[in-house]
């Protein structure tokens, strides 16, 4: 498989995923644009087509499609319609200006995935919480610039634990379903999504509150091997060939994802924190997620952040509550 990182720098210390430029650590949105090699436009171009394979055939105008393009090299991004709005790198970028200039935030991460087709940047807020000493989780901006069809600009919370450098993305709108998202066929407004976000620290203190109620129940065996088969199930067949064998018709099957979260659970970093609790068990999926699972380093960041591995680490928290409850 390709490699998704086009072009990527980082500031402070080497990011969980190991991809990069090193830079310093106090840029300005814009200078971190330039160095992580994002400073390039888009524009759209009228679409057009031959009525047949003839020499003399004709040249038709496609109406109601473009061509989006990279300025700066001409490479085609994708197709889309007369309606669809570019968001360019700068103005994206310009979203964190303020932040940065009163120190609420400070860039961390940019880069480009997909030749381009989805640019990125992260900025860490200056808000973080343990959940116990030396157990932290900082917090994070991630701001997603997709240029392509279908895919909508969105702006996501994103707590990371330090021990681990395990990522989980939560919703910043007061409906937990989603993120701030905003479609292409909208004119793409800073100030609107800026009060959206003010939301964020309410969604940090109730993520902190979650992990420490997570640290404080125990998990029996039972429990957590259920835990896993819910997020990875294994195969119905592989399941009734290994009760048959067990002569155990209750027997809980564990699939191979399921099987590395198990096997990871007291060697994984920060294992020594709330051991053989949910916190623990919730953390050995985003653990395996983020940096076992996937052919490659930037596979596993793509996938974690705006992949099926993000969708599933919601779902891991959102569960393990569910299970800690009970407990």
């Amino acid at each position: 498989m390709a490699h998704m990182v086009e072009t990527m720098a980082y500031a402070g210390e080497v990011p969980w995923h190991g991809l990069g430029t090193k830079v310093p650590a106090d840029l300005s949105p814009e200078q971190m644009l330039e160095v992580a090699g994002l400073d390039w436009e888009v524009e759209k171009k009228d679409l057009y087509f031959f009525e047949s394979d003839e020499p003399d055939a004709c040249v038709e105008h496609a109406p109601g499609k473009q061509v989006l393009v990279r300025k700066s090299d001409n490479t085609i991004l994708d197709f889309v319609g007369d309606d669809w709005n570019p968001l360019q790198n700068a103005e994206a970028f310009e979203f964190f200006n303020d932040f940065v200039v009163s120190g609420d935030m400070s860039m961390e991460t940019a880069g480009s995935l997909d030749n381009g087709r989805r640019v990125w940047a992260l900025a860490k807020v200056h808000d973080a919480f343990e959940v116990f000493k030396d157990d932290v989780v900082e917090n994070y901006l991630l701001f997603s610039n997709p240029h392509k069809y279908g895919m909508s600009i969105d702006i996501r919370m994103t707590p990371i634990r330090v021990v681990c450098n395990n990522t989980i993305t939560l919703a910043l709108d007061l409906d937990a379903s989603r993120m701030v998202k905003v479609n292409h066929r909208s004119v793409f407004d800073g100030d609107m999504v800026k009060q959206t976000l003010g939301v964020a620290k309410e969604k940090l203190a109730t993520y902190k509150e979650a992990a420490q109620f997570l640290a404080k129940k125990k998990f029996k065996k039972e429990s957590l091997n259920e835990y896993l088969n819910r997020l990875w199930p294994a195969s119905a067949a592989k399941t009734e060939k290994a009760r048959k064998e067990a002569k155990n018709s209750n027997l809980i099957v564990l699939s191979r994802n399921a099987t590395q979260a198990y096997d990871i659970m007291e060697t994984q970093p920060g294992a020594e924190f709330a051991e053989g609790t949910w916190w623990q068990a919730f953390n050995s999926v985003t653990y395996i997620t983020d940096h076992v699972q996937g052919r490659n380093e930037d596979n596993r960041l793509y996938s974690s952040w705006f992949g099926g591995n993000q969708v599933r680490k919601k779902n891991a928290l959102e569960t393990a509550i569910e299970f800690a409850e009970a407990a």
